[in-house]
C-alpha cells in the first residue's frame, strides 16, 4: 500500500525550544495539515521545514489546557 502523502502550511511560526547537534529545531506553530483548520503544533523540524519528526497538535482548547497545568507547577 502506497504511503499518503501529507501536505502542511506553518500559518505561525510561534517559538524554538531547542536546536539539535543537527540544525534540527523542536518548535511551536500554528499548522495546517491537509488543508484542515491550523493547530497548535509541537514537533521536530529539520533546518529547511521540509522534514519533519512525530510530535503533538493541540487545539486551542488543549494549549489553554496545557497552559494552565504548567503554570500550576511553577
Amino acid at each position: 500500500m502506497p504511503k499518503a502523502e501529507i501536505s502542511f502550511e506553518i500559518i505561525e511560526h510561534i517559538g524554538v525550544l531547542s536546536t539539535g547537534s543537527k540544525g534540527w529545531t523542536k518548535e511551536l506553530n500554528l499548522v495546517s495539515w491537509n488543508g484542515r483548520e491550523p493547530k497548535y503544533d509541537l514537533r521536530e523540524w529539520s533546518p529547511e521545514h521540509k522534514k519533519m519528526g512525530k510530535g503533538v497538535t493541540l487545539s486551542k482548547e488543549e494549549l489553554d489546557a496545557l497552559k494552565g497545568i504548567l503554570e500550576k507547577r511553577e
